[in-house]
């Protein structure tokens, strides 16, 4: 349990995203490209028990100067080293976000997930299963700018959809409620 901990808080802190959506001002009648941003992250973790690669770019539009909508697409690739036969599986998702600028650096960030997960049938021997799960996450963060274009974000979300795994054939996408995420941010 030990070794699974440090490997998320790894992989959390090896998590790298760009985008450009801050503090900024935006002039009074911003044109389209002033509204835009885009972004996105890369993740990758990788232990004895499995490696994880995980790819999110994302488009967000500024409603105002304060309130930003977005969609985020995620594909995540893992192959596990403990299952015999081996197994590697392949997640996709898209999230829809809206985020909120409270004052200075600190944010409210709402946002629906839809991930079609991939899991070993169990007892396994070798199949896959697939399965959609919906989840709608909140919480907040907090941007530091670094620079004109890039900054510091840490996320701390509430899976609300959370689901506890209670039986070894149980499979779910998270194993928490809380979701952290934490990175760099860098303009394009």
């Amino acid at each position: 349990m030990k070794k699974l901990t440090l490997i998320i808080i790894l992989s959390t802190f090896c998590t790298l995203a760009f985008a450009q959506w801050g503090d900024e001002e935006m002039s009074e009648k911003p044109d389209l490209r002033e509204r835009i941003f885009t972004g996105g992250g890369f993740g990758a973790s990788f232990s004895s028990y499995y490696d994880y690669i995980s790819v999110s770019p994302l488009i967000g539009y500024r409603i105002t100067p304060k309130l930003a909508g977005g969609l985020q697409v995620q594909y995540r690739y893992t192959n596990y080293k403990t299952y015999n036969p081996k197994l590697s599986t392949n997640d996709f998702g898209i999230s829809p976000f809206l985020r909120f600028s409270v004052f200075g650096p600190f944010f409210l960030h709402a946002e629906y997930e839809y991930l079609n997960y991939q899991y070993p049938e169990y007892p396994y021997d070798g199949g896959k299963l697939r399965r959609g799960y919906s989840s709608f996450m909140a919480g907040g963060g907090f941007f530091q700018p670094i620079g004109r274009r890039a900054g510091f974000y840490a996320l701390a979300l509430y899976n609300f959809s959370y689901q506890e795994r209670t039986t070894s054939s149980d499979f779910y996408p998270y194993d928490s409620p809380v979701v952290l995420r934490v990175g760099i941010t860098a303009g394009f």
